[in-house]
């Protein structure tokens, strides 16, 4: 199954990484904890992240996890 953001319109295989998912929240796969939203960001992973997205503002270690990346300096 595929999820549409419904600010930017991109495509994803899972809800978590989109700005606007359609609203599901999920089990994080990085950390476990339950009930995350888009916005969440993992407390030991914080300092591993890469990259920030240039569209909604979320960060990621992966390129493929955002929908506009730019590299955090």
């Amino acid at each position: 199954m595929e999820y549409t953001c419904k600010n930017c319109g991109a495509v994803a295989p899972e809800p978590g990484h989109l700005c606007n998912p359609c609203g599901d929240k999920t089990k994080c796969s990085f950390c476990g904890e339950m009930e995350t939203d888009a916005t969440h960001i993992c407390k030991d992973k914080l300092a591993l992240m890469k990259f920030s997205c240039g569209g909604c503002g979320r960060v990621a270690m992966e390129e493929g996890h955002l929908c506009k990346p730019n590299p955090i300096s």
